[in-house]
């Protein structure tokens, strides 16, 4: 059996890091009433959101109902299994059933059409706890994430990990040294499933691990990007750099942006220029490549850009961090505010009733003056986050103090709501008490019952027709006893 499967955790004290976001949603599920915004946890894959999810209905005693991105999320399949499950009661006994939605920014396509409407249709008659979980939060539709609350999840520090590694390997009976498990964290990257995963790898067929069992592990891993840029400074020969970028799974397109984003580590500006003209000479026939569709071309590409920049750098070493193209962060940056516009322009065009061009053509600007007058307003009326508030009001303190104070008050809102829940329930128990009645059998459980209840403290009993005829009782004993006798 796969040890991350094995040693998922059963509770939630034994989640490892994302200790913030465990409270808030231990707080969350113990406060919870239909009129709690559903959780959206998210963040990158392999730090324990959905472990946590289960854990913490396992904690609770509730039952759970899980859609992820194995099914179809259809909107008929989304409101046969989510939607039923939602406004139902557990057949199980349990309190509480949680609906959790799995992979939510990976609703698209032909396979998943009318699922997003679905979610937020499922949200917003929920009568039960509802958690998404999702890799990338504005993946995730703006329709549905301005219905939840954000909880994140990041990568846990590798000091978090070997404690926890070394629990497994007790419980396999492997033993294993501190070396070999902080060798193990450090590859991970944050992600437990991954650091797990890597553990079981190495520790097949054997009873004792060392650090050396895992670094032999990590060379038979596929090459890196990391590795071809630090054999191109070092004293690797010519015939071991083509062999390595041979067992790269990446195109030469990718290859050149990052030997030219790493091409700052050199400091003599003759060897930079030299690097540069290999690297344009490659470019060509990159670009021919693509041109002529004539993939041969690309062995001339690779050879250049490597051969060329590897002679450039003379062997002299990198002390300093490789670092990916910064024109991919910059595009990053520009998805993530592409996706924040649209989000605002959607939501604003939803709202009044307008198209989406309108909006963006006529209206963004003088909007934007409204919101920076009244952020809070915005965020009451739109359902906006601070991301789409910053974007109208281009304040990022102002935007998230608003989003803020909006919550403390719709927390607030909750809080006085569940408190004249209980009071309310408090009288009608003290009334019921009065005539002897007990809350499971309150008039209102049987409608005939109304009828014929005493009436309350101070209340004048109901008038009755003088032409109605009262019941007739029957001797029910007797009854039954000239029925049955023959």
């Amino acid at each position: 059996m796969d040890w991350a499967e094995k040693y998922r955790p059963m509770h939630v004290r034994e989640v490892v890091g994302n200790g913030e976001a465990i409270r808030r949603m231990v707080e969350w599920a113990q406060g919870w009433s239909p009129a709690s915004k559903p959780l959206i946890l998210y963040g990158k894959p392999g730090i324990g959101k959905t472990s946590s999810a289960l854990a913490l209905a396992r904690d609770l005693g509730w039952e759970v109902v899980e859609l992820n991105a194995s099914d179809q999320r259809t909107r008929a399949v989304i409101e046969r299994i989510a939607g039923e499950g939602s406004t139902t009661g557990s057949l199980l006994g349990a309190e509480r059933k949680l609906i959790l939605l799995d992979e939510a920014d990976n609703i698209q396509g032909t396979a998943d059409r009318g699922g997003v409407k679905a979610i937020a249709s499922v949200i917003a008659h929920a009568r039960q706890p509802v958690i998404l979980i999702a890799n990338d939060l504005y993946g995730v539709s703006q329709e549905v994430r301005s219905l939840c609350e954000p909880v994140q999840f990041r990568a846990v520090q590798a000091r978090q990990l070997p404690p926890y590694l070394k629990s497994i390997c007790h419980r396999e009976g492997i033993a294993c040294g501190d070396d070999a498990l902080l060798e193990i964290a450090t590859h991970a990257g944050g992600d437990i499933r991954a650091a797990v995963t890597m553990l079981h790898a190495a520790a097949v067929g054997k009873t004792a691990l060392s650090a050396s069992d895992i670094r032999s592990g990590s060379k038979d891993a596929r090459k890196t990007l990391f590795d071809l840029i630090s054999g191109m400074y070092g004293r690797v020969s010519d015939d071991d750099l083509l062999k390595l970028s041979w067992d790269l799974d990446e195109s030469p397109d990718t290859t050149i942006q990052w030997i030219e984003a790493n091409l700052s580590h050199l400091s003599d500006p003759g060897r930079i220029a030299l690097a540069y003209r290999a690297l344009s000479k490659a470019d060509l026939y990159i670009g021919r490549t693509y041109r002529l569709q004539y993939y041969t071309l690309w062995r001339y590409a690779t050879s250049l850009m490597l051969l060329g920049a590897g002679a450039a750098t003379g062997g002299c070493g990198i002390r300093a961090r490789i670092m990916p193209p910064s024109r991919w962060s910059r595009m990053a940056s520009g998805r993530k505010q592409k996706a924040v516009r649209q989000a605002v322009i959607s939501g604003i065009s939803r709202r009044n009733h307008m198209s989406d061009q309108l909006v963006r053509d006529e209206f963004i600007q003088p909007l934007g003056i409204i919101a920076d007058a009244d952020p809070a307003g915005f965020v009451r009326t739109y359902g906006f986050g601070a991301d789409e508030l910053e974007f109208l009001t281009a304040d990022k303190s102002k935007a998230q103090a608003a989003v803020r104070a909006v919550k403390a008050e719709r927390d607030a809102e909750e809080k006085r709501r569940a408190k004249e829940e209980k009071e309310r329930e408090k009288l009608e128990k003290k009334a019921l008490a009065k005539v002897g009645l007990k809350p499971e059998n309150r008039p209102d459980a049987a409608a005939p019952m109304d009828e014929a209840r005493a009436p309350l403290a101070g209340e004048r009993p109901a008038a009755v027709d003088p032409e109605e005829k009262a019941p007739i009782k029957k001797d029910q004993k007797k009854v039954q006893s000239s029925l049955f006798e023959f």
